[in-house]
């Protein structure tokens, strides 16, 4: 038997799976079918809050869509926080029916012309990934008649310890390396473009709290020393995020009071050039990441060579992420549970497996589990970010997960 992550707190200790109040079996016949993903918004407003409650007073809080665009959710996200970053034209599109243009920042490596052109024609911020991008955010600028929103982004000389993606302290296709930084803020100032100041992303998921604090220490000192060799202050620092979640056996929450409360400190302290500077953090998966989970229904159990197999209609085409195929060098288990038996105990160790014609498709590699029949909704947890989207959805032809949001007793779904 290998065990599974921990079960995130809103669902620990149900005896039958409910979603935003409401019952699985339910939500999948509101649905239409299974496999199904159910996103509570409620759960996310619920974490929102509590950010803000820990975070220094005035610190935007921006979301990252890239972890969930799911329409619906992105909606109702979008008057909970205080910027959007995208990272695609697509992105940009979705962004802009949520928020003004002014409160979306449009990062990664690789924009084309025309994604440019979007993104300076609706005033959204480019966070240039280098000065060869700057050049021709200028030019496209030039063609428009429209003066560029830019600001830097950071391949700052520091990671984030701990992160499960490093972004920083190495050689990167994200971001300008510090020391090329405050020549590029100049050039971008000479030509009358809108400089909008820093984008710092050191690393993403990370546990570790102490890490994560030294590295918003450093992100503030970096920013500051950036602006003083530029000879101007940014009007925005994007900090970045990192805040992981706990996908797996061991893993704990990061202590959001204390980072807070560290932050709170080192912003006080913050050098005089960045006095006037307002201050962000980038989020995406802590934000979005529990409130999900990816409902599939058991359609066979069986047993070869010593060993159980409960085989399921969704896999890694949906949730490429808890196949262990997203980023994990050693595959772990997600947590993951019978929706109808949640509190009775484990009488079994099984496989959960999906229906695709490869051995990569393994939702839970010998896993305790209650009985299982035909018929049973299997629910893996911490679905909510990095699912549907960033998974292989038109491999082998099956068809694309249900979404559906709910908030309490309101709920909207689409295919």
């Amino acid at each position: 038997m290998k065990p599974t992550g921990p079960i995130p707190p809103a669902f620990a200790g149900q005896q039958r799976l409910a979603i935003g109040g409401e019952d699985a079996e339910a939500l999948v016949a509101r649905a239409g079918d299974t496999p199904l993903f159910v996103y509570d918004l409620g759960l996310v407003a619920d974490r929102v809050a509590a950010l803000r409650r820990a975070l220094p007073a005035k610190l935007g809080i921006h979301y990252a869509i890239k972890a969930n665009p799911h329409a619906d959710l992105l909606a109702g996200i979008a008057s909970l926080v205080d910027g959007l970053d995208v990272a695609s034209g697509g992105e940009l599109a979705r962004a802009l029916t949520v928020k003004p243009a002014a409160q979306i920042s449009f990062a990664g490596p690789g924009k084309r012309d025309d994604e440019l052109a979007a993104a300076i024609e609706a005033g959204a911020t480019l966070n240039a990934e280098s000065a060869g991008e700057v050049a021709r955010a200028l030019a496209v600028g030039e063609r428009l008649g429209i003066a560029p929103r830019i600001a830097v982004r950071v391949n700052p000389d520091f990671e984030l310890r701990g992160s499960g993606m490093r972004m920083g302290g190495r050689a990167s296709p994200f971001g300008v390396d510090a020391g090329q930084v405050p020549a590029l803020v100049r050039t971008i100032r000479d030509t009358g473009a809108a400089w909008r100041g820093f984008h710092i992303f050191a690393g993403s998921q990370s546990l570790d709290t102490a890490a994560i604090i030294e590295t918003q220490a450093a992100t503030v000192a970096l920013a500051a020393r950036l602006a003083e060799e530029a000879g101007a202050a940014p009007p925005l620092v994007n900090l970045g995020g990192g805040f992981g979640i706990p996908y797996f056996a061991g893993d704990a929450p990061v202590a959001i009071a204390a980072i807070g409360e560290a932050l709170g400190e080192a912003l006080a302290n913050r050098a005089a050039v960045l006095a006037d500077s307002r201050f962000a953090i980038e989020l995406g998966r802590w934000l979005v990441g529990e409130a999900g989970v990816y409902l599939t229904r058991v359609v066979d159990v069986k047993d070869s060579g010593g060993e159980r197999f409960v085989v399921v209609d969704g896999g890694l085409h949906h949730q490429l992420a808890a196949s262990g195929n997203f980023g994990t060098v050693v595959r772990r288990n997600y947590p993951l549970a019978i929706a109808a038996r949640m509190g009775e105990p484990a009488t079994q160790t099984a496989s959960v497996v999906g229906c695709l014609c490869t051995p990569l498709d393994r939702l839970g590699d010998k896993v305790a589990l209650p009985q299982v029949a035909v018929g049973d909704l299997v629910a893996v947890f911490l679905a909510g970010a990095y699912g549907a989207s960033a998974s292989p959805t038109s491999f082998l032809g099956h068809p694309p997960a249900r979404e559906l949001v709910v908030n309490g007793t309101a709920s909207h779904g689409s295919r």
